[in-house]
């Protein structure tokens, strides 16, 4: 018999695993990054603007990831 613990910790490690691979596929902004928010016009950081195709800060990346804006 399989213990429930070894169950749950097997869906855990596939739950993750399926979830890195769902970001790892995701296509990424290219391109050269804005300095200030297109949402909210606050700054977004030097290093935010590093990965390039960057957009939006974080706070507002955020609300329409969970669908909150737009």
């Amino acid at each position: 018999m399989v213990c429930p613990c070894d169950r749950a910790q097997a869906l855990e490690q596939r739950q993750r695993e399926q979830a890195i691979a769902a970001q790892l596929a995701r296509t990424r902004p290219s391109g050269p990054s804005l300095t200030q928010c297109e949402d909210c016009d606050k700054p977004i950081p030097e290093k935010r603007q590093a990965l390039g195709g960057i957009t939006r800060c974080v706070p507002c990346l955020s609300l329409i990831e969970k669908g909150q804006r737009r």
